[in-house]
């Protein structure tokens, strides 16, 4: 595989939705060709950018001597997705990467189908088009690499990343599941929880509240097909749901016995 020019490299996204387009916009800025496949087509932006798209045609996509193919695909079509590319297409070996919010369950299909002469990089972007908006700088960027040889590519598609400022952070696939169970899947729960019980602001919001309604927002605002990936395919997420029932009845039960010694006490106190 020849090697790309430094800090350029001609990156395929199967997937184009908000995520991949927001990415995109930075990757064309630093001067790297993109070239796309989805079932969606924003034309304004791919012209915008100058992104070569190919709509249903994945053979072509395959041959247009990428140096990267990036998924950014919804993490339940996650399998079907990675199992229908035909990989005999390719013309080279290339870099496989991942964007994904859950990172085991990506590895395990990739290690899977992906051809042996071709590398694995998973990754998880902790930000997004909201967070990252003003700029990627101190945002953390998660990366496994599961199967690197060529050392070029791998390094040059981290640097896309790191001379945008984040926080560059190498970790397995398992910890950062276990992680981002106890954090961005508890942070989504606890958002969809707010939403089912219909906090609003009021005229009276403390600082504490206007949090929550903070994270209920940003926890809504992500498709509910997301939060159900996060549970489905972490399997870290399952205990952190079911830890979190635990502590609301523990809470609960808690308020119901010192309410109860309360009223033991008003009704044994005499009266003056």
């Amino acid at each position: 595989m020849s090697s790309p020019s430094q800090n350029t490299l001609k990156i395929g996204m199967i997937g184009f939705g908000r995520f991949a387009q927001f990415l995109a916009e930075t990757m064309v800025n630093q001067g790297h060709s993109i070239r796309a496949t989805s079932i969606s087509d924003d034309t304004d932006l791919r012209t915008q950018l100058g992104i070569l798209f190919f709509s249903k045609d994945m053979i072509a996509f395959l041959e247009s001597n990428n140096d990267v193919i990036l998924l950014c695909i919804p993490i339940l079509s996650a399998s079907q997705v990675i199992k229908s590319i035909p990989f005999h297409a390719l013309k080279q070996p290339v870099l496989f990467a991942d964007v994904l919010s859950v990172k085991e369950h990506p590895k395990d299909l990739l290690q899977q189908v992906v051809p042996q002469d071709s590398d694995v990089l998973c990754t998880h972007p902790m930000f997004g088009p909201d967070s990252g908006k003003d700029g990627w700088k101190d945002l953390t960027f998660m990366f496994d690499r599961v199967r690197i040889r060529n050392e070029v590519t791998c390094s040059s598609f981290l640097q896309i990343f790191e001379s945008e400022g984040c926080r560059m952070m190498e970790m397995s696939c398992e910890d950062h599941d276990k992680l981002a169970a106890k954090s961005q899947f508890l942070t989504h729960a606890i958002g969809r929880v707010l939403s089912e019980v219909e906090v609003e602001p009021t005229s009276i919001d403390t600082k504490g509240f206007q949090k929550l309604i903070e994270v209920k927002e940003s926890a809504t605002r992500d498709s509910f097909d997301l939060f159900s990936g996060l549970f489905i395919h972490n399997r870290f997420a399952r205990q952190q749901l079911d830890n979190l029932e635990l502590a609301l009845k523990s809470v609960k039960q808690q308020l119901i016995k010192r309410m109860n010694e309360e009223l033991d006490q008003s009704i044994n106190t005499p009266n003056n």
